[in-house]
């Protein structure tokens, strides 16, 4: 009988112990509450703390986002041909594709449109003269469109 009760008892101090810990960091913690807080806890829902007056936070997160690396594309044209014209294609082989010769190439970031341009050739390597960049607002009405 003896044997049986240990185990209790090991079970009532192991409790014990998590309770006295519970209330210890409920002691130290500022306000005695839960550290995580919210509905859950018992506490009022905490709103979101504003921006520093300061204006440095503002400038911090710009510049990470500054940082973040985009695919930016520039497209010659589009053409829709059958899977047996693909499987004939070789080295030499022409795809005609629905842009005119001298027309505005779009530039695309991440599969989006945001300018036109003309294709210069500098230092032996291709690039792109913006011609007609697209507002920022015409960018967001064709986001929110797609």
């Amino acid at each position: 009988m003896a044997s049986e009760d240990k185990p209790d008892e090991a079970a009532d101090d192991g409790m014990a112990d998590w309770a006295e810990a519970l209330l210890e960091q409920k002691a130290t913690e500022p306000g005695g509450g839960d550290a995580h807080g919210g509905v859950l806890a018992g506490d009022a829902p905490k709103p979101f703390s504003s921006m520093p007056a300061g204006g440095d936070a503002p400038i911090n997160d710009i510049n990470m986002v500054l940082d973040i690396p985009v695919q930016l594309s520039v497209e010659l044209g589009r053409t829709k041909v059958p899977i047996k014209h693909i499987l004939q294609l070789g080295q030499g082989s022409v795809v005609e594709l629905d842009a005119l010769a001298g027309e505005p190439m779009d530039v695309l970031v991440n599969g989006y449109l945001i300018a036109q341009g003309e294709v210069v050739v500098v230092n032996d390597k291709f690039g792109i003269r913006l011609t007609d960049v697209v507002t920022p607002s015409e960018r967001l009405r064709r986001v929110s469109k797609g």
